[in-house]
């Protein structure tokens, strides 16, 4: 697309992990015109809200980084919530960005759109090609609904609307809820609290055996915009009109069991892991392709034992006020 720094862009998600990432390296980039609102003021789950919002305002782009998210636990509780909310969302905005001739929008989806039996790394053409991980599936079918809905108004409408897969995040502005966040801001949580309580061990869902990748996210933000301010023709160049996302991750993973290792060593905790294998495991390795973004001209920059340093550091510092809930 031909992005300008004066384009008024709204970031659906501005609270959020992903969504605070994006607003931070726009800003950094020069962009001064971006907009976003409260809950209390813009319900994403109303369609007339939603279409309020856009039609009182003359929007550029769109990055609809906002959605119902949680790790396995909150994904088995509660999947009718997740599937529901997270359709609504999806198809609120990204109908409404067409309605009111939004040319430009970036999707943020997730990796566990890809069955939980793709071969490693997961390319992106692996899409709807076997079963999904049963803990996750409702929240991963409305992300494959969301890459649907851009690529069917880009194919009836002419619209621009992109799609990009990140794999695990972590970093600033994550949910450290004990029991219903994801993976690593579980465990920051769970070593700090084991070294400010003086426990002697932590005790870790799963066998530790399933590798998984993980993106810092000032990395995601910076591919995603990135992949937002591509030319339209590089894009479609490197891109299907029925298969128009691309993954964003390092191209490297690591097993449960070293990432704790790594969190016990930034942290400082001295004592003992312990695997609860009781819990369940989830999909045995997630591990993207990220080949199509590298020929794209970018890649991640952020070291994963650097980056959880850091996110521990914020979370202490942060304390307070981190989303525990």
């Amino acid at each position: 697309m031909t992005s300008s720094l004066r384009d008024v862009v709204f970031v659906a998600g501005h609270q959020g992990m992903v969504g605070s990432a994006i607003v931070r390296h726009l800003k950094a980039k020069g962009y001064s015109n971006i907009i976003h609102a409260e809950k209390q003021d813009l319900d994403l789950t109303s369609q007339a809200s939603v279409n309020s919002f856009f039609s009182s305002r003359k929007i550029d782009q769109v990055y609809l980084a906002a959605a119902k998210v949680g790790g396995i636990h909150a994904n088995n509780e509660y999947p009718a919530d997740f599937i529901y909310n997270n359709l609504l969302i999806e198809a609120n905005v990204i109908h409404a960005a067409h309605s009111n001739d939004v040319q430009s929008l970036l999707f943020l989806g997730s990796s566990c759109i890809y069955p939980k039996q793709a071969p490693q790394p997961m390319s992106e053409d692996a899409l709807l090609t076997g079963q999904l991980e049963p803990t996750n599936e409702p929240y991963a079918i409305a992300k494959i609904a969301g890459i649907k809905l851009c690529e069917s108004y880009n194919r009836q409408y002419g619209r621009d609307y992109r799609s990009v897969m990140p794999t695990n995040l972590y970093g600033p502005h994550d949910n450290f809820h004990q029991s219903n966040s994801h993976v690593i801001p579980a465990l920051l949580r769970r070593f700090h609290e084991a070294i400010t309580t003086g426990e002697e061990e932590v005790v870790i869902w799963g066998s530790g055996s399933p590798r998984r990748e993980f993106l810092h996210v000032d990395d995601m933000a910076s591919a995603s915009v990135y992949v937002m301010e591509l030319e339209h023709q590089a894009y479609q160049a490197n891109t299907l009109p029925m298969q128009s996302h691309i993954n964003v991750g390092t191209g490297v993973d690591c097993s449960i069991k070293e990432l704790a290792e790594i969190v016990a060593k930034v942290s400082g905790f001295a004592g003992k892991l312990v695997f609860d294998r009781s819990k369940p495991d989830g999909a045995p390795r997630k591990l993207l392709d990220v080949s199509r973004l590298k020929n794209l001209g970018w890649q991640a920059s952020i070291n994963l034992e650097a980056g959880l340093a850091e996110a521990y550091s914020w979370y202490v510092e942060n304390l307070p006020t981190a989303r525990c809930s």
